[in-house]
């Protein structure tokens, strides 16, 4: 099966995190198939660097069948409502 989720890299203590498209059976941070955007946790919950994420490649990948997990779910959320606030 095919997920949206994320991916962690950083330093330790410094998470930042990839949402990235793979299929369920690969490590967290192993292969995956697509880079959709990024999470930055550590900055600045209102600053542009804190979360970026191509909402038209979620959605593809949604009518595709791709699962999305819950903090990735949350992310979309997130930045729905930005889009819709600008």
């Amino acid at each position: 099966m095919v997920v949206i989720r994320l991916s962690r890299g950083g330093a330790r203590n410094r998470p930042f995190y990839n949402v990235v498209v793979a299929d369920s059976r690969n490590r967290r941070d192993g292969r995956f198939i697509e880079r959709l955007g990024f999470y930055n946790p550590l900055s600045v919950a209102g600053a542009a660097d804190s979360l970026r994420l191509d909402l038209a490649r979620v959605t593809f990948w949604q009518e595709r069948g791709a699962q999305v997990s819950d903090a990735v779910a949350k992310l979309v959320k997130r930045v729905g409502a930005q889009t819709v606030a600008a």
